[in-house]
């Protein structure tokens, strides 16, 4: 397998396969392929089999199928774009280790690859729509490609170095990294600072991988230029819009 990573700010994957090697991604990702690369949706994948191997999956971030591609015959490529401004990583897995990547982060990998739940935990139904916190365990034997959002920052922790992030801009991390979620000190810093309640905490030894964009923070700055229609239309689908409504009845009955 060959890759190849073009583009900067819009990058697009594409995954050079021999004859007969297979890839695994999430649904939904394919943006174009060769004519002989065949595509199977599955429950199976991702080191998972079965419905019950399907909701482990999905508990980690991921959908309850899979797509497999696999080149037939010869030769074949198949390429993925990335859905927002970020950059796409590359981290081969020996076996043994682990990366905790975000929830939506996964983009694709190798066969032996397996995914699965590495941490959740509910920060209120305010800070990442109600779904709280999860972190997507990636391990197995290969080689994976992450989506992280905006300028991709990496360093390397050293032992017992520290680090405090907020949570969504936390890409994902090698697994001899200690993680936990803190609560912002100061009552004045939790109601009136805009940053949040909570912090999570990195602690190495270990690479750490940290995103500038977030896909919150980037509706929250594009909120502004959409159109009054547009503004209303969607509000009554996000928790914000229905939230507001619950108010206002309150407020005039």
């Amino acid at each position: 397998m060959q890759t190849r990573i073009e583009g900067h700010s819009l990058p697009v994957l594409t995954v050079y396969l021999d004859a007969w090697e297979t890839l695994i991604s999430e649904t939904g990702e394919l943006s174009w392929k060769s004519p002989n690369v065949a595509l199977s949706t599955t429950l199976s994948g991702g080191g998972q089999s079965g419905f019950m191997g399907a909701v482990k999956r999905s508990l980690g971030g991921g959908g309850l199928f899979m797509t497999e591609y696999r080149a037939e015959a010869a030769p074949g490529y198949v390429a993925f774009a990335a859905k927002m401004p970020g950059g796409i990583v590359e981290h081969r897995i020996d076996p043994g280790r682990s990366v905790l990547v975000h929830r939506h982060g996964f983009l694709c990998g190798s066969a032996g690859i397996t995914l699965g739940l590495g941490f959740q935990r509910s920060l209120g139904a305010g800070i990442f729509g109600g779904d709280g916190f999860r972190l997507t365990q990636v391990s197995g034997d290969g080689t994976f490609f992450a989506v992280l959002g905006g300028h991709v920052v990496s360093n390397v922790l050293q032992p017992g170095e520290q680090i405090d992030v907020h949570p969504g801009h936390v890409g994902m991390f090698e697994d001899s990294v200690g993680f936990d979620i803190t609560m912002l000190p100061g009552l004045r810093n939790k109601l009136f600072g805009g940053d949040g309640f909570f912090m999570a905490r990195l602690t190495g030894p270990g690479r750490v991988w940290l995103q500038t964009l977030t896909l919150p923070n980037l509706a929250h700055a594009l909120g502004p230029y959409l159109g009054g229609e547009t503004v209303g239309a969607s509000a009554e689908g996000t928790a914000l819009g229905v939230t507001a409504s619950s108010l206002l009845r309150k407020v005039f009955e």
